[in-house]
């Protein structure tokens, strides 16, 4: 398998964190006003980006897939529940991504949202097609030219306007301090059963996951200002209008079109390699496409504006999981990948799950995530000392 460099894999996480998703959700950080949206968006991100970077470490140091290292911490069959769950994840998110990026294009040349749609899933399966480690000069030319406009869209944004208004009425206007934490969360939060697919390839596996995490939590926080600026500045939250009225035309559809093919694409490929996890007699790339396929004929049919409750069970899924795995890798030193299923650590997990839902009727300034995760890697941690003293008392 051809290795990746690290600026490859910087590469890759460029395009996943320019995403119109996390414009869109930057728009929500409005009500708290530029100071304490700001605090918000950077604190959400250290979290995330954190979690992130172990994730994608255990992957670099293993060389395994994101769902096969859920199999060192509950076993074959355990690891399959959560690639399924994956998979589902997966495939909303590349129908979500679809949607909005059809929709976004729509408000600048209206062909009809069905044709967007179509044209936005076609560039996907092509970029498939292509695959990760060959994308070579199309790729590096579509990331620069998504660089430069995003560039014009923060002059227009923050230097062709004036001083910040009040919220547009379509933002939450009740979102405290610390939902908006766990929205800045829940994006690298997203990523963590995906980062592993890509960094098992790395040449060197401490830079090139280091390089993601980063280039990602910089490039996500970028979007989300750029979001919850055009909602204080602009007093509108339409991306598609704002470019429209400074005069970009072609280049708004150019960076809307791109930054969701090139964000989806990751969804979809690593939807592939996640299936492979549930009958190796699958082939990534074909089931990439088939996702690709779903995920735009999902977008035709249904509608999907907030996606809000679709984050926060993400969150509650899969924060849990990988505090499990970053327990067993970095502090225990456990390995389950051989054995069927891991029951301990699955319950550990049932807790973690319905700990985070608990967690969510709390307003805790550092959101939802860190608690949960905080509880689980402890849960784990003592389960391990009781039946390893169980253990020692049957040896006896």
């Amino acid at each position: 398998m051809k290795k990746t460099t690290v600026f490859q894999n910087g590469l890759i996480w460029f395009g996943a964190g320019v995403s119109l998703a996390e414009i869109l959700t930057g728009t929500a950080f409005a009500p708290l006003g530029m100071a304490k949206g700001l605090a918000a968006i950077l604190l959400g991100h250290v979290i995330g980006c954190v979690l992130l970077f172990l994730a994608g470490l255990i992957g670099a140091r293993t060389g395994r897939s994101a769902m096969e290292t859920v199999k060192m911490s509950f076993g074959q069959k355990g690891g399959l529940f959560f690639a399924f769950l994956n998979v589902l994840q997966l495939l909303g998110w590349t129908a979500i991504m679809i949607y909005d990026g059809a929709l976004a294009a729509g408000g600048i040349f209206d062909a009809g949202h069905w044709v967007w749609c179509l044209v936005i899933g076609g560039l996907i399966i092509l970029w498939v097609a292509v695959g990760v480690t060959d994308l070579g000069a199309v790729n590096k030319i579509a990331m620069a030219a998504l660089f430069v406009l995003t560039l014009v869209l923060c002059k227009v944004i923050f230097f062709d306007g004036s001083a910040p208004l009040a919220a547009p009425d379509g933002a939450l206007s009740s979102l405290s301090f610390g939902a908006a934490v766990e929205l800045a969360v829940a994006m690298p939060l997203s990523w963590l059963p995906l980062i592993s697919d890509y960094t098992r390839e790395a040449e060197k596996p401490l830079r090139a996951t280091l390089a993601s995490a980063v280039v990602y939590g910089v490039v996500s926080c970028w979007m989300y200002v750029i979001g919850m600026g055009a909602a204080l500045f602009t007093g509108e939250a339409d991306i598609a209008v704002i470019m429209l009225r400074a005069g970009l035309g072609i280049a708004a559809l150019v960076i809307l079109v791109l930054s969701t093919v090139t964000t989806t694409f990751l969804d979809a490929w690593s939807a592939g390699v996640s299936a492979q996890s549930l009958h190796r007699g699958l082939n990534a790339k074909r089931v990439a496409v088939a996702v690709a396929a779903v995920g735009t004929a999902a977008a035709i049919l249904f509608p999907m504006d907030d996606i809000t409750g679709f984050l926060y069970l993400i969150g509650s899924v899969f924060a849990p999981m990988i505090a499990i795995q970053i327990a067993d890798f970095f502090v225990l030193r456990r390995d389950r990948f051989d054995k069927p299923a891991d029951m301990r650590n699955l319950i550990v997990w049932l807790a973690g799950f319905a700990a985070y839902r608990g967690l969510m009727r709390l307003d805790i300034a550092v959101g939802y995530t860190l608690p949960d995760m905080a509880l689980t890697v402890l849960l784990c941690v003592a389960a391990d000392r009781l039946t390893g003293r169980k253990a020692g008392a049957a040896a006896e």
